[in-house]
């Protein structure tokens, strides 16, 4: 599988396939800025908070280029690149207040500042203002989508809270949560162009399988950059998944494979969560190479995401597709 990625390698950096939408994701964020827009002030200010605090922006960039690279000439993508991002903001606001949460990209949490009711209800209303543009496209499909994406999402953040402080949940059980809470949005964030360009079905699921197997990638990284990045370079703090008690994948391996003495103190750390535990849970990962399985194991995924390109015509679009699995697990943030 690792052949797949070599071979299809481009060379384009992050910064190579955003100049590729330059002028696009310029209109998203204008338009991201105009639909905030509230006459009440609270939603204005916190909105333009959160929306401003650095953020990546994949999502949205994955609706550019998949629409393009699926032939369409329209500006309905510019509106769906936009109803992403507010989709995505906010489940980050409400995650911070089901995880109590006081750093994200770096900076305070809206929750930290404006406390949980103004988050989230803020996360509410860009909910519902999303679903507002949406119907502007004036496509029954794309509603279709969107709506079953919102409505996956919100089962994953659910059975995370299930899974919390379970040293029991199996590495199936920790895939779901990703399926449902991380890639279902990239999966209908790529689909979403083959639906706009009018792409036959064929194209249509190969760029969902593209995406769910991007955002599954992409989560897997996230969760090992938890134990083996800087908390500057991640925007967060370290070990913030363990101290709210999640076990993720580097978890589960080092659990699998490691001494009775690492076992217990990860199940200790996982069922008490917060960070006293830390020093014997990183030994531990360490020791077993969890990180390695991690990172490998995202590597299958965005090299499946590559296979499900294969019958998208050629062009730059596609190749900037590839570079975003290449990215999805290269990243050190």
């Amino acid at each position: 599988m690792q052949e797949v990625l070599e071979n299809q390698s481009t060379g384009l950096n992050i910064n190579d396939i955003r100049t590729l939408v330059q002028a696009d994701s310029k209109a998203v964020n204008q338009l991201i800025l105009a639909r905030l827009s509230s006459d009440v002030a609270l939603i204005n200010e916190l909105g333009r908070y959160i929306i401003n605090s650095g953020g990546k922006r994949l999502r949205p960039l994955l609706v550019l280029l998949s629409s393009r690279a699926c032939g369409y000439q329209g500006e309905h993508h510019i509106e769906l690149a936009a109803v992403i991002e507010f989709i995505h903001t906010a489940t980050l606001l409400h995650d911070d207040v089901v995880d109590a949460s006081d750093l994200r990209r770096g900076n305070e949490t809206a929750n930290a500042i404006w406390g949980n009711e103004a988050a989230v209800l803020v996360g509410d209303f860009l909910y519902s203002r999303s679903f507002e543009m949406m119907v502007s496209v004036g496509s029954m499909r794309v509603m279709e989508i969107l709506s079953t994406t919102t409505n996956v999402i919100a089962e994953g953040e659910v059975l995370q809270l299930l899974n919390c402080h379970d040293p029991d949940t199996t590495e199936d059980l920790y895939r779901d949560v990703i399926r449902y809470k991380t890639a279902k949005l990239f999966e209908a964030s790529a689909q979403l162009g083959a639906v706009l360009g009018n792409q036959p079905q064929a194209i249509e699921r190969a760029m969902a399988r593209y995406g769910m197997h991007l955002g599954t990638a992409f989560q897997l990284i996230d969760d090992a950059l938890d134990y083996g990045s800087s908390g500057e370079n991640i925007g967060k703090n370290i070990g913030d998944d363990l101290a709210e008690g999640k076990p993720t994948l580097p978890l589960i391996y080092a659990m699998r494979n490691g001494s009775a003495q690492q076992v217990k103190a990860i199940r200790q750390a996982i069922e008490n969560g917060g960070r006293s535990h830390i020093k014997a849970v990183l030994e531990a990962i360490e020791s077993t190479n969890a990180i390695a399985y991690t990172a490998q194991a995202a590597q299958r995924e965005a090299d499946m995401a590559i296979e499900a390109l294969a019958d998208l015509p050629a062009g730059s679009y596609k190749e900037a597709l590839y570079g975003l699995a290449e990215f999805s697990v290269n990243r050190s943030y």
